[in-house]
């Protein structure tokens, strides 16, 4: 079946996107296996006493299957002692699945034993050779690590075209804008600083503080155009992106007026976020105010952080949450028919959040039920935070809110255990099916703090299907496609993706909940490169692959 197809064009998916469910208990938990897996990391701020910005807000992680094996690794970023006062010695960390639960540090073997202050990072296939790929971005030079396929990467960042850059990046990610099959990239990058131009900031006019981002310059985001050719080209001024203005945190992709091209929304702090809509042209025009995304409903820029984005009403359009500053609140976007509306007060996560100061945020499936759960990682950015505001502390519980399937979240994090709902000083959050047993499970990292893995139990006996998608005249990743499911009366989709959270990126094959059903009746694959194809009749329990024309294939087990 070939062209484009839409919602609009499968009645069934559009009749039953609006039908509900209610989720009375959790019915999952979860277990924190962070030392039995084998995850030994401790994240370096590199905090000395001089209150440098970069301390305060990293790092991210990833979920990624490296060595293409069927399960997901994970890499932790880490940042460094600043020059001049070195300590110790500080690298990111690759850690190999074993496939019984436990992982192996595999970071010197891979040829990831390097320095840097990172931040955040975006793995995708950039040249379609079959094995992912890993930019990482820094205060300082970005970082570009080609997979060799053999278990190790090689840095490529000068040959690539992306070295000779110096900024303050944070989240990034990998996306096809122009729909070539070739993988672009976008980093954001936060605002012009530098130990040789920190600012002195004080709250009693004497000892240094942690600075607001008021304090400098922002800085543009950059876009870069994948020339087929391992090398990439700056089009930032051309494409329509550039804004020296914002103050960019977080980034996620979306297709948000189903053209099949994607779109890009840019949390900003203290700024006004960003829609950069793809104008199908090579270049991107800001529709975020006209869409009712830019500011507060009472009209004022809010510190974003992180983001995501979620159809979380089932409705066949995507959803978008923002974590912001704390008593600023999340905020959980609907869309409307022609713009989008803050519903996070009615929806059970405005107040909730309010005394929270929201990072890393991912729209997921937690329970299976069929409804997208968000999973929020909190903490402040200065330890000193409780003697400035008595009702804010400095690490603070993630928050992990039930959708009831009926517009509104019941936060369950105190019900989970594991030590999940622990104050923590959380940053990153990612999450993927690490043990393939059909559920997702969570990776959350903290600032100057440990990394924690929480592994998810299910209780109530719901199902899932997941789907692994392979493209062909699609970037091989097949990112951007968006899959639609039909399964006893409730239509669902998701979009295959990077990026989207914090610093961070979660796995890239797609998990469907399905509560006790027995049969997915339609599945409805849109490919990046504008074709469609439909399936029907899928059992429950299992993953199947999805290569791009040439069919779907039944994997054994998740």
């Amino acid at each position: 079946m070939a062209g484009l197809a839409s919602m609009s064009q499968f009645p069934l998916l559009r009749a039953l996107g609006a039908a509900g469910g209610t989720a009375v208990s959790p019915g999952f938990r979860f277990a924190d296996v962070t030392s039995s897996a084998g995850i030994q990391f401790q994240h370096n701020s590199g905090a000395f006493g001089g209150k440098f910005l970069p301390e305060t807000l990293g790092s991210g992680c990833a979920f990624l299957d490296y060595d293409r094996d069927g399960w997901q690794d994970i890499l932790l970023i880490n940042g460094m002692d600043w020059p001049g006062h070195k300590r110790r010695r500080s690298t990111l960390r690759l850690y190999h699945n074993n496939r019984n639960g436990t992982f192996t540090d595999v970071t010197s073997r891979a040829g990831l034993d390097l320095e840097m202050y990172g931040m955040g990072v975006a793995v995708g296939d950039y040249d379609n050779d079959g094995f992912p790929d890993i930019l990482i971005t820094c205060v300082g030079q970005n970082r570009l690590f080609h997979n060799t396929g053999k278990g190790t990467f090689t840095e490529v960042t000068a040959a690539s075209g992306l070295g000779k850059r110096l900024s303050f990046s944070t989240s990034a990610l990998w996306f096809d804008y122009d729909r070539d099959g070739l993988l672009d990239l976008f980093v954001c990058n936060y605002v012009k600083w530098s130990p040789e131009h920190d600012v002195f900031c004080s709250l009693d006019g004497k000892h240094k503080s942690y600075c607001t981002p008021e304090a400098y310059r922002g800085e543009t985001c950059w876009l870069f155009h994948n020339r087929g050719n391992g090398t990439f080209e700056d089009v930032t001024a051309a494409s329509g992106i550039f804004d020296s203005s914002s103050k960019s945190l977080g980034v996620a992709m979306l297709d948000d007026s189903h053209a099949g091209f994607p779109d890009l929304l840019v949390a900003n702090d203290t700024q006004p976020n960003k829609l950069y809509r793809n104008q199908h042209n090579g270049t991107f025009k800001d529709a975020a105010v006209e869409l009712g995304l830019a500011f507060s409903s009472e009209g004022r820029a809010r510190a974003g952080m992180g983001v995501d984005v979620g159809d979380f009403r089932n409705s066949g359009h995507p959803g978008i949450a923002i974590t912001n500053f704390d008593n600023e609140m999340t905020g959980l976007y609907e869309f409307s028919g022609k713009t989008y509306e803050d519903v996070a007060a009615q929806a059970g996560i405005g107040l909730a959040s309010k005394n929270s100061l929201g990072f890393g945020c991912s729209f997921l499936d937690v329970n299976l039920d069929g409804w997208l759960d968000l999973a929020v990682a909190n903490g402040h950015i200065d330890e000193t935070v409780r003697n400035i505001r008595g009702n804010v502390g400095y690490a603070q519980p993630p928050q992990m809110f039930l959708n009831n399937g009926n517009g509104n979240f019941r936060e369950v994090a105190t019900e989970l255990g594991g030590g999940f709902d622990g104050p923590k000083v959380g940053r990153g959050l990612a999450y993927a099916d690490f043990d393939r047993d059909g559920d997702l499970d969570l990776l959350l990292t903290t600032n100057n703090g440990s990394a924690y893995l929480y592994r998810n139990d299910q209780l109530g006996g719901n199902r899932s299907i997941r789907f692994r998608l392979v493209g062909t005249k699609s970037n091989r990743d097949a990112i951007g496609a968006v899959v639609h499911i039909v399964s006893g009366g409730l239509a669902q989709s998701r979009m295959v993706k990077t990026g989207s959270s914090y610093l961070s990126q979660s796995e890239l094959p797609l998990t469907f909940g399905l509560e006790k059903r027995d049969r997915v009746d339609q599945v409805v694959i849109n490919w990046p490169s504008g074709r469609a194809e439909e399936f029907k009749n899928l059992t429950p329990g299992r993953c199947y692959e999805c290569i791009e024309g040439k069919g779907i294939a039944a994997q054994d087990g998740f």
